[in-house]
């Protein structure tokens, strides 16, 4: 149970009115006796109105200590980029065949890329790998020429983020199990990049919350000023 006995353990044992550092916080979800390796993830709650096109807040971030899990990587091209593909770590490479596969229902994998010539072909999938947040966009550098580097990069621990509907940003920042620096190495690093695609047209506080959490933890706040 989600709320059970361990949840409620860890909430009692720090001041959930209270905001920390960085440091201070992975050792309180670390406190945490569950039998798998959870994820931890920063959320923020940023001073943005997503309804408008010039305060999306969006962008990719490679986590200096990956993210602790095997990322499949889809690319869509074709001819001599497939033995690119291939080479560089992709888990699967191809188009119009998998295009139909994605339309039959498979979805095993995690990230997409695609050569700018395959737009066009994987146009039908965009209603299947949109709201999965699985669509290649030129702005999060998934529709790319450079198909090597770039599912290099997913492979290490690229990952992405977009603010949603409520104006938060959820971003993972690796495994419960990784060290307490690796995590905070982790952490600033996606702080920088989400501080540093502030839209100009944002006014007043960008971020107003800021916390991290693990898979069967409650939040813990986190003090900006002491994460930087």
């Amino acid at each position: 149970m989600f709320r059970g006995k361990k949840y409620k353990k860890i909430a009692e044992a720090y001041d959930r009115t209270q905001s920390y550092g960085l440091p201070e916080a992975i050792e309180i979800l670390k406190k945490s006796e569950m039998k798998f390796d959870q994820t931890v993830e920063i959320h923020f709650n940023l001073g943005v109105d997503p309804k408008h096109s010039d305060q999306v807040v969006r962008g990719t971030v490679v986590l200096p200590n990956g993210t602790g899990r095997k990322v499949r990587v889809l690319v869509f091209c074709k001819d001599n980029n497939l033995e690119v593909a291939k080479n560089a770590g992709a888990d699967y490479a191809g188009g119009a065949d998998l295009v139909q596969k994605i339309l039959d229902g498979w979805l095993d994998f995690d990230s997409v890329v695609a050569t700018p010539d395959m737009m066009p072909v994987i146009s039908k999938v965009a209603k299947v790998l949109g709201p999965r947040g699985l669509m290649p966009s030129p702005k999060a550098g998934t529709v790319t020429v450079n198909v090597a580097q770039t599912v290099k990069e997913l492979k290490a621990g690229k990952i992405q983020y977009r603010v949603d509907k409520g104006a938060n940003v959820h971003a993972p920042v690796g495994k419960l199990s990784f060290t307490v620096e690796q995590l905070v190495q982790n952490a600033k690093a996606v702080i920088d990049s989400v501080v540093k695609a502030k839209p100009q047209s944002s006014k007043g506080t960008y971020v107003k919350s800021l916390s991290l959490t693990a898979t069967m933890t409650p939040s813990v706040k986190l003090d900006m000023a002491l994460t930087r």
